[in-house]
């Protein structure tokens, strides 16, 4: 009788063990399936010590010293968390001067209304999304709001008209909305070319997916499918696939997958996901999952997407690749790691062209210089359009 008591309470241990192993790997797999919009790895919060119309005095920290123009987003209260009705934008630039404990920036004018108002006190994140608000408000670019049909239902997205028969089609990537391709928009409208700006499942507005989790560009490809076939039956003749992290993701996949590959013209992709557990990893342990926990977060992943290990890397094969490609990406890039950006790009010199950025965080290549990336970005673009 006691060895029967002893096994079934080693049995119980074991089977809660279990369970609290599986909870654990879920809870650390949510930072990449269900990315929050501080970002799939969020910057450290700031505080605001000061700020008028022109500048803004921050914490100093490597990230907020970084060069570049990104955006600063926070709410005006003190806790700093996106969502509330006290929530701020504003787009910061230059550093101007640092102090032992701070550095001053300059804040950038935009077209439309700055979202909210900085002041002292207030918790902040620097974000690879520089502008807020739809195209107008951030830009004063005019665009219709449209609905494309998805395989779950309509998809909302933004559509720049312009004068050529070549559509580019942008997708944002991990932690990020519709609002951060706005930082390439106006030099994509100033060379006149129609640019469709894509939701898709989960996002605000969009379908949720009938998990409710992401699947890291596996199966959202099928919505930005779903824009090219929208782009295709208004007009345009050819299309460039244009995504930034799980978004150029999409891309490949849409590239080597879509009945309409053909009618892909380029992609380009700024700090592609190409090695999904990697980038898993990261996202959870840039949100405090320990690293005895990562492994955990791999394998929950993998049970509750169909995931494995090849299994977005395969769109990536330098032989499956068939149109110019741009990647922008950079050493510094600590979530998705650019070496197999490298890779491709060393087995496909002819069809591969990568630009790095030292010091950019991941997604952040057009804030770290965006006259260089914005310049690249139409060298490439002109001989295709």
């Amino acid at each position: 009788m006691r060895l029967r008591t002893a096994a079934a309470m080693a049995a119980t241990t074991a089977i809660g063990a279990g369970a609290a192993a599986v909870a654990a790997g879920r809870y650390a797999s949510d930072f990449a399936l269900k990315p929050s919009r501080d970002g799939a790895q969020p910057e450290a919060p700031l505080t605001v010590h000061a700020a008028d119309d022109s500048h803004v005095t921050l914490t100093r920290t490597l990230a907020s010293a970084r060069p570049g123009v990104y955006g600063l987003c926070g709410s005006s209260g003190s806790s700093g968390s996106p969502g509330s009705s006290g929530d701020v934008h504003a787009t910061v630039g230059d550093v101007l001067s640092t102090a032992p404990d701070s550095v001053t920036r300059s804040l950038r004018r935009t077209p439309g209304t700055p979202r909210g108002r900085l002041t002292p006190g207030a918790a902040v994140r620097l974000t690879p999304q520089a502008y807020a608000g739809d195209p107008r408000e951030a830009l004063g670019l005019d665009f219709d709001e449209v609905r494309i049909p998805g395989e779950l239902g309509p998809l909302p997205a933004w559509f720049l008209p312009g004068a050529r028969d070549v559509w580019v089609i942008t997708v944002h990537g991990l932690g990020t909305t519709r609002e951060h391709p706005l930082v390439v928009m106006a030099a994509l409208h100033h060379r006149r070319l129609p640019v469709l700006n894509i939701t898709y499942r989960n996002d605000a507005g969009a379908p949720r997916s009938p998990d409710g989790i992401g699947h890291l560009g596996d199966t959202e490809w099928r919505d930005l499918d779903a824009a090219m076939r929208y782009a295709v039956r208004h007009g345009a003749r050819r299309v460039l696939l244009y995504g930034w992290s799980t978004g150029a993701t999409m891309a490949l996949r849409a590239a080597d997958h879509s009945p309409l590959s053909d009618r892909v013209n380029g992609l380009i992709l700024d700090s592609p996901v190409l090695e999904w557990q990697t980038t898993l990893r990261a996202s959870a342990a840039g949100h405090g999952v320990p690293g005895l926990l990562l492994p955990l977060a791999v394998r929950a992943a993998e049970g509750r997407t169909g995931l494995h290990a090849a299994r977005l890397a395969d769109s990536a094969e330098p032989a499956r690749l068939r149109v110019p490609t741009l990647i922008f990406h950079g050493p510094d890039d600590t979530l998705a790691p650019w070496a197999p950006s490298r890779r491709l790009a060393a087995a496909r010199p002819d069809l591969v062209s990568l630009h790095s950025f030292p010091g950019a965080p991941h997604a952040a290549m057009w804030n770290r210089d965006p006259h260089r990336y914005e310049e690249t970005l139409r060298r490439f673009v002109i001989p295709l359009v």
